[in-house]
């Protein structure tokens, strides 16, 4: 279960501390100009490093292709790609081979596969998201062809929350602060209540917005291949995600007439008077654009003293070193948008493939 996508497909490889994290894009259409420096910025805004409230862990993260590219455009062969690990510090997970980290994946990968690489969780760690980052990018350069954009903005962190809906800010505006929040007064408590926890040996949590514009109607399917489903799936598989919903979610449990989208005659186009549906109708998308949150968990290292048990169940205690996020919520905003790119990519091919 490395492969994500029904035509637009990446399969990953590569865990924290190896020699690399990389994958394989299969199903592209061919002759996609590709723009380096694009895919490059893009890689940019996921690695470490970039701010004083992400992990201090220095990486370059320069993606190298192998396959499926000449003269810069794609052949619709396999495109192969690779990112080096560069600053791995391995000594620092010396000491937790044989312990259950609270929250991680060592006790389920260990009890699964009966072995695991406890250097920075091996393939558990969310380093392995690069080879998203890649992929979604190439998605991206994609669907700018087809006028379909994709916009995700940290929305909230701990208790510190955006009051308005994304229609309300200038999206344009979110990488102009590090916790990648539109809202400059909110994003400034974000960022101190960040550094707060931080100071604490803490972690926190909160919640990712995204928006995708452009959706022409139709894509999805209407029983088990639905649009949100996929999104949905999409989003859960990232490392740290506990919830997702689209359109008003959770809070749709209300009267019909207060949630239902009103049709009506927009000079000649059927729309939408409002978009509580999120852009996406019996599984289908409406033509609105399409919006949804994504929870993420508080990063599980935390530089305090917890309560556990070793490989042979024996009581212990755990302190955690090395480096590591206090909030993940800045790094995963281009992972959110990686991961909705290709299940648009996805879905836009499927729908063509069903037309012909």
């Amino acid at each position: 279960m490395n492969t994500f996508g029904n035509i637009f497909k990446l399969t990953s490889f590569g865990e924290s501390h190896g020699e690399a994290v990389g994958g394989v894009i299969d199903g592209c259409p061919a002759g996609l100009e590709l723009d380096m420096d694009f895919i490059q910025n893009e890689l940019n805004r996921r690695r470490p490093g970039q701010s004083k409230i992400t992990t201090p862990r220095k990486e370059s993260d320069k993606v190298e292709f192998l396959s499926g590219i000449f003269e810069g455009r794609t052949t619709g062969t396999p495109i192969g790609f690779i990112v080096r690990n560069e600053n791995q510090q391995s000594q620092d997970y010396q000491d937790l081979k044989d312990v259950y980290r609270p929250s991680h994946a060592d006790f389920t990968y260990q009890q699964k596969y009966g072995i695991r690489d406890y250097r920075g969780g091996g393939r558990s760690s969310a380093r392995e998201t690069i080879a998203r980052v890649v992929a979604g990018a190439i998605a991206k350069l994609y669907l700018k062809k087809i006028d379909i954009t994709i916009t995700a903005y940290t929305s909230q962190v701990g208790t510190v929350a955006l009051e308005n809906d994304y229609t309300k800010y200038d999206l344009n505006t979110i990488e102009n602060s590090s916790v990648r929040c539109p809202d400059t007064p909110k994003a400034g408590e974000m960022i101190e209540l960040i550094k707060k926890v931080q100071s604490e040996g803490d972690t926190i949590g909160g919640v990712i917005t995204c928006v995708i514009k452009g959706t022409p109607v139709g894509l999805g399917e209407p029983v088990f291949g639905k649009l949100h489903a996929a999104l949905g799936s999409a989003m859960l598989s990232i490392n740290a995600v506990k919830g997702f919903e689209y359109g008003m979610g959770f809070d749709v449990s209300r009267c019909g007439s207060e949630v239902n989208d009103a049709f009506f005659n927009d000079n000649g186009t059927i729309s939408t008077k409002t978009n509580y549906s999120g852009g996406i109708q019996g599984g289908i998308s409406n033509g609105q654009d399409i919006y949804f949150r994504v929870a993420f968990k508080p990063v599980a290292t935390i530089f305090s003293e917890q309560k556990t048990v070793d490989i042979q169940g024996t009581e212990t205690v755990v302190k955690a070193s090395g480096r590591h996020d206090a909030c993940v919520l800045p790094r995963a905003v281009p992972v959110v948008e990686a991961m909705g790119a290709m299940v648009m990519l996805d879905y836009w091919l499927l729908g063509n493939l069903e037309r012909k």
